[in-house]
């Protein structure tokens, strides 16, 4: 390729990655959670304490926070900025898979392995949602990249290399915490053991390396910890030990859960990169550090810590993504002509597979997704599968010339133009997995500072398209450190905010739509101002008064409903939260 077609290519891919990330909404559970905690960190002043709803929420560090918050400093507050972080760090990862290719192997190794990365199924979805992952991958592969180039020339340059691997790492910490040197230690033991070869212990600049280290990382742990003394326990004990040897958070799968996420993340390469990975194995490089062994290590250990975790989600191995695309752009355009066409032979099945089976997303249709809903979904896949498979045709036509470079171009436009295609058409359903539009019909009749409650249930996108946190009614959801800490910031129970939505002259509340009828059924008094397929919006009518109750024991002022069954969801009536009776006079 010419390098103003490169350049080309360059520029559409830009265009492409960055172009889409304001067009959904955000989608709960986790878009709306990172997009939330910098715009309060923002709004508050506050940055050194990540809140979620106005609760202290350590689940993990600061970096993303903290990038967002600026983000919204500079653009503005909105869904493309809230995506812009793990938007870049992607973007940067297949720019460095490029350049360290490049350097290692030369430039069609570098070209082919930012194609490989940038078009891999899960990478390109992970770079596009509100996650942590993509940032810890990122700076995983910094760290990994300078310790790759540490072991080549001269002491000075070593141990420059070594110090932005240094950097590296404890910005991967300050991204999701001890994780990022666990991966590390074990893809360098891993290593060592294997090849027998203790060299790389003595280019890692321990002293300026640690000292660089705990410059970056230390200041906020101890800043928060001091300010927060419970800090500590939770972050390191809790959200470390207790997420990797206990299912506390409830995500356990079997022992080949991460292989299933790779065969479908890594598409459309997926049989070509585990070739690459075969051949890597079997290099060696004579008295020498091998940098293709150590990714191939980097690669298992990954795969091999979070497989034996209690703790599974499908974002946690995005690390060994630029690693294999490496590899890949190392050995896939060496691979021979056959197996280039039995990969493509398979991917023409499935892609075919995918055309077919598309309509059955229409069976979906009821309570929560409508038709019309799933129709404007089936065309984005269908037009995703339809680009997948047109391009594995032509990139097999190229195969067949053997023209393998210009193929492994086309299959990465494809994989890249059909990933995004189908992440467009999940906009058709964000009146199910957002609030957004919940919030657009509310925002006009909200006036600022009234009381506002989240009744049961708390949905993780609504404080955000309102611009303000929310009281939570009796559900903790994943606030509950938080709600220990600060339990004056939440009710307990129903009863208390049927209590204290009379005692407001004026008051919101949201709901879901089952809750919302039997509140209303009971005889709470409530205007509906917007629903969604999951929720309402209520204020509360001008001028409604409590209902007069004749009180006696520990109930003084608590009213019941005249007439009605207890609105209370989880057990009796509002006076049921006292010792004594209510009776309606």
């Amino acid at each position: 390729m010419s390098r103003a077609l490169i350049l080309i290519v360059w520029i559409a891919f830009t265009a492409v990655w960055f172009g889409t990330l304001g067009q959904r909404a955000l989608v709960r559970p986790d878009e709306g959670r990172y997009a939330e905690i910098p715009r309060e960190m923002l709004v508050s002043g506050d940055w050194l304490t990540p809140r979620l709803n106005d609760f202290k929420y350590f689940e993990k560090p600061a970096l993303q926070y903290w990038a967002t918050a600026s983000g919204y400093q500079l653009f503005g507050i909105s869904e493309w900025t809230a995506r812009l972080w793990p938007a870049l760090t992607g973007f940067l990862s297949v720019v460095l898979a490029w350049w360290t290719g490049r350097r290692l192997w030369g430039a069609p190794a570098g070209h082919l392995a930012a194609a490989i990365l940038g078009s891999s199924l899960l990478f390109v979805v992970l770079g596009h949602l509100i996650t942590l992952d993509m940032g810890l991958s990122f700076f995983l592969q910094v760290a990994w990249t300078g310790f790759l180039f540490a072991q080549q020339g001269e002491r000075d340059a070593s141990r420059r290399w070594m110090l932005l691997a240094w950097t590296g790492l404890a910005l991967a910490v300050l991204s999701k915490g001890l994780v990022a040197l666990v991966l590390v230690g074990a893809a360098l033991l891993g290593y060592t053991l294997l090849n027998r070869d203790v060299s790389p212990w003595r280019r890692l600049a321990p002293l300026s390396g640690l000292a660089l280290f705990l410059a970056i990382t230390a200041p906020w742990f101890v800043a928060v910890s001091l300010a927060n003394p419970e800090f500590p326990q939770f972050f390191f004990i809790h959200e470390h030990v207790d997420r990797f040897l206990t299912e506390v958070h409830r995500r356990d799968e079997p022992g080949w859960y991460f292989l299933a996420v790779y065969a479908l993340g890594a598409l459309p390469w997926t049989l070509l990169l585990v070739h690459a990975l075969v051949r890597s194995w079997g290099r060696k490089v004579a008295g020498g550090f091998n940098p293709e062994r150590f990714l191939l290590l980097w690669i298992v250990a990954t795969f091999a810590f979070f497989s034996v975790s209690s703790s599974k989600m499908a974002p946690y191995i995005v690390p060994v993504f630029p690693a294999l695309a490496l590899l890949g752009g190392r050995q896939i355009a060496r691979l021979s002509r056959r197996a280039w066409l039995l990969h493509l032979g398979v991917l023409a099945i499935v892609a075919l597979a995918a055309l077919a089976m598309a309509p059955r997303v229409l069976s979906l249709a009821g309570e929560s997704y409508s038709l019309e809903m799933l129709q404007g979904v089936l065309k984005w896949l269908l037009a995703a599968a339809a680009l997948a498979l047109a391009s594995i045709v032509l990139a097999g036509l190229l195969v067949w010339k053997r023209r393998n470079a210009a193929a492994a171009a086309l299959l990465a436009i494809g994989g890249c133009l059909s990933t995004s295609a189908a992440l467009l058409g999940h906009e058709h359903v964000s009146t199910y997995s957002s609030a957004k539009s919940l919030a657009a019909q509310a925002l006009p009749r909200l006036k600022p500072g009234l009381p506002f409650y989240s009744v049961l249930y708390y949905e993780q996108t609504l404080p955000f398209y309102l611009g303000r946190t929310l009281t939570m009614v009796q559900n903790e959801n994943e606030l509950s450190f938080g709600i220990e800490q600060e339990p004056e910031k939440w009710i307990a129970t129903v009863a208390e905010f049927e209590r204290r939505w009379y005692q407001h002259p004026e008051a919101y509340a949201v709901m879901t739509i089952d809750v919302f009828e039997r509140l209303l059924a009971g005889g709470l008094p409530m205007t509906e101002i917007a629903r969604d397929r999951r929720y309402v919006l209520t204020e509360k009518p001008a001028g409604a008064a409590a209902p007069a109750t004749d009180t006696k024991g520990d109930c003084p002022g608590v009213p019941a409903i005249p007439g009605a069954p207890s609105p209370s969801l989880n057990g009796p009536a509002s006076g049921a939260a006292c010792t004594g009776d209510a009776k309606p006079k």
